[in-house]
């Protein structure tokens, strides 16, 4: 397939504008990797009901396991008001699924002695030198007020990669203070665009973040928010080239990722995948605009992206670093990434697992959400499996005992995308029929 190259901001992003009509992995039947294809024909059926009732617009569902892609679901509608069909290398808004691909990044220049995991992120950005923790204090009439205090450590990469830098999102945060600063650095819409982090070109975000307080003090708490946009701003002043450029080179170009940047070219949004105009309840549902370069590629939240080339990046991983060939990390640095980083020091007022799938048994290790045991989760699942998910509807996982990953790709935000989380974990795992440690890994 020859490449059609959309070149914008030093080559923000490199994105194949035709359709992709290669299988993401060799295809096998489902009963030579020890899976049932009439019980994996039941996530489909599933889903499908979920649409017809109004519930969902489309979906795409692509299961692997031993390296083999097993089913995949093209269901529903890309554009509803369009009336146009899902196709299976419809374009997603990843939002958060950005986050472990840019979490990659960052351990690839990890293996290459230029980022250390301990060292302060002011090493790298100097404008993260004099940062403050705002602290709440309520009076007698219960009135809180906040006032500003020095570090009692500097913010670490570590803490970038794991959620404990004490970055939150201005969405999540109720600290009115931290709320102003984040506006005022263009990294969070009072009222408009939820989660995006945009609007402001790479050192403008860098500036105005290292005038803003934290919410927590680095290492003490984990709290989801803004690092990994921090992260992708350590990235560029490391590598001096910009972040889409940078994954692209190092990242989607060898994994042949041929659909995923930081936006879609214009003779590719025909396969820009939407929501519904309005949720259940009537209001109107926005997201991001991808039909054009953003002022910074944002690690966050910025990517787009099909099941097809996500399946991809998961079974790299899955194989510890390697597909077809291609090393893009070391099984010890896929092993360090999708180990417990919280531990018991590190305070988790809510859980990783509880965000994004309302149940508990779940921890973090660096750009992951990881498994404690097989049991505790309300979903099944094995100790070890890694995951993460998007505000619109987008969530993948990798089962490392079981040698399975799996990518669910809608749009559709709100309270329902936990329910279709654990929908889809519950219809794959029941189509194992095979379980086991010890079965041979295909590469």
């Amino acid at each position: 397939m020859r490449k059609q190259v959309a070149l914008a901001l030093g080559a923000l992003a490199l994105f194949s504008t035709t359709s992709v009509s290669a299988q993401p992995l060799p295809m096998a039947e489902a009963e030579s990797v020890g899976m049932s294809s009439e019980r994996l024909d039941r996530i489909g059926q599933v889903f499908q009901q979920e649409i017809d009732s109004g519930a969902l617009p489309g979906a795409v569902v692509m299961v692997a396991r031993d390296g083999k892609l097993v089913y995949s679901a093209v269901l529903g509608m890309e554009d509803p008001q369009a009336g146009e069909p899902m196709q299976e290398d419809s374009i997603f808004r990843l939002y958060s699924m950005t986050k472990p691909l840019v979490s990659v990044a960052a351990m690839i220049l990890m293996e290459e002695g230029k980022l250390h995991l301990a060292e302060p992120v002011a090493k790298y950005l100097p404008e993260f030198a004099d940062l403050e923790v705002s602290v709440p204090a309520t009076d007698g009439d219960g009135k809180t007020t906040y006032s500003n205090v020095p570090l009692k450590r500097p913010m670490t990469v570590q803490d970038l990669l794991r959620h404990t830098a004490g970055l939150a999102y201005g969405e999540l945060t109720r600290n009115p203070e931290v709320q102003q600063a984040y506006a005022e650095a263009g990294v969070f819409n009072p009222g408009g665009m939820p989660f995006d982090a945009r609007g402001v070109a790479p050192d403008e975000q860098v500036a105005g973040l290292g005038r803003a307080q934290l919410v927590n003090q680095p290492g003490e708490v984990w709290q989801y928010g803004l690092a990994t946009d921090v992260l992708g701003r350590v990235i560029e002043r490391i590598s001096g080239m910009e972040l889409g450029a940078f994954l692209e080179a190092r990242l989607f170009g060898p994994l042949k990722m041929d659909s995923t940047g930081f936006y879609v070219p214009e003779n590719a949004m025909e396969r820009l995948a939407e929501s519904f105009a309005t949720n259940a309840a009537g209001a109107p549902i926005a997201l991001i605009d991808v039909s054009a370069p953003p002022a910074n590629a944002s690690g966050g939240g910025g990517a787009v992206s099909t099941a097809g080339d996500y399946l991809r990046f998961n079974q790299m991983l899955l194989q510890g670093g390697v597909l077809e060939g291609v090393q893009v990390l070391s099984p010890t640095s896929v092993k360090l990434m999708t180990a417990d980083h919280l531990g018991e020091r590190i305070q988790t007022p809510l859980t990783p697992g509880e965000p994004m799938m309302g149940v508990h048994g779940y921890t973090f290790g660096l750009g992951f959400m990881v498994r404690e045991e097989d049991g505790i989760a309300g979903v099944p699942g094995s100790q070890g499996e890694y995951m993460w998910a998007g505000y619109a509807g987008t969530f993948f996982w990798v089962d490392p005992e079981e040698k399975l990953t799996a990518v669910l790709m809608a749009q559709m935000p709100g309270p329902t995308a936990a329910h279709y989380r654990r929908l889809v974990k519950q219809l794959v795992y029941q189509a194992i029929i095979d379980a086991g440690k010890d079965r041979p890994l295909i590469q």
